[in-house]
C-alpha cells in the first residue's frame, strides 16, 4: 500500500525481482491518492493496482466536521478495505505499508489479523525510548511517542537544531502495525546521525536512501518467517 511517489514500493519490486525477498511476488498495489506515482511503477512491472479513497469512494463527505460521523466514516472505510483484501482471488500473506498516509483502526486491523495476514509499516523515526516519568505522562494523556505519527523527520530535525536530540541521531524503523500509531513490535531499525551543518533537505535524502534498504531487509526477514511457518505446517 502506498500514497505517493512509491520509491519504497519500487525497492520492494526490485528486491522481489532479484531474489533479495525470496519465493515471493507482489500481487497488488492499493493507493489512497489518485495521483500517486506508485501506480505508474506498478503498471511498468505488470502489477495490478487499485485506487480506494475515503472521500472519493463515498465513505466521508469532504465538508463533514462532526467527530462521530468522521469516525464512522473511517470505520466503514477500514472495514470495506479489509473485506476487499480478504476477498482477493489470491489472498496475501503480508501487507507492507510503504508510504501509506492513513492510520488504520480496529475495523481494518482486527479482520486482517484474524485471517493470519501480517501488516508491517515503515516509519522515519526510531522506537520511542521513554523514562518512567515520560511513560506515566504518556499513559495519562494518551499521547504517543516523541516522533510517532506525521512529520517525524521535521520534528527530529527541529530538536537537533535546538540541541535536544540525543546523540544527534534519529533513524528509521519497520514495525508491525497495531492500533497505537507507530507502536507495534519493532522488526528492524537503523540509526541515522545528523551532521553539523546538514539541512532538512539533506537529512530527508539520507533517510529516504536508508529507507529503501531497510524496508527490503525487514520485509525479507518477515517473509522468511512466514515461509518457515508454512513449512512447519506442512
Amino acid at each position: 500500500m502506498a500514497s505517493g511517489n512509491g520509491s519504497n514500493f519500487q525497492a520492494l519490486i526490485d528486491a522481489v525481482g532479484n531474489g533479495e525477498i525470496p519465493n515471493s511476488r507482489i500481487i497488488q498495489l492499493i493507493v489512497n491518492r489518485g495521483k500517486a506515482y506508485a501506480t505508474k511503477r506498478a503498471e511498468q512491472h505488470g502489477i495490478p493496482w487499485e485506487y480506494f479513497n475515503l472521500i472519493s469512494h463515498g465513505f466521508q463527505d469532504k465538508s463533514e466536521k462532526d467527530p462521530a460521523k468522521l469516525q464512522q466514516a473511517r470505520d466503514n472505510y477500514d472495514a470495506a478495505l479489509a473485506k476487499k483484501i480478504l476477498e482477493c482471488d489470491t489472498r496475501p500473506h503480508l501487507i507492507v505499508l510503504a508510504g501509506w498516509m492513513y492510520i488504520f483502526g480496529e475495523h481494518f486491523l482486527d479482520p486482517i489479523s484474524a485471517a493470519g495476514i501480517k501488516t508491517i509499516n515503515l516509519h522515519p523515526a526510531l522506537p520511542g525510548k521513554l523514562g518512567v516519568a515520560e511513560l506515566v505522562m504518556e499513559i495519562l494523556t494518551c499521547e504517543t511517542g516523541k516522533y510517532d505519527g506525521v512529520n517525524a523527520i521535521e520534528r527530529a530535525f527541529d530538536d537537533f537544531q535546538a540541541g535536544k536530540l540525543e546523540n544527534n541521531k534519529t533513524g528509521i524503523m519497520v514495525h508491525y502495525v497495531i492500533k497505537q500509531v507507530d507502536r507495534g513490535e519493532t522488526i528492524m531499525t537503523r540509526e541515522i546521525e545528523i551532521g553539523q551543518g546538514e539541512n532538512l533537505g539533506q537529512l530527508k535524502e539520507k533517510i529516504h536512501a536508508n529507507e529503501h534498504q531497510l524496508i527490503v531487509q525487514a520485509t525479507a526477514q518477515v517473509v522468511g518467517e512466514i515461509l518457515a511457518a508454512q513449512g512447519q505446517g506442512q
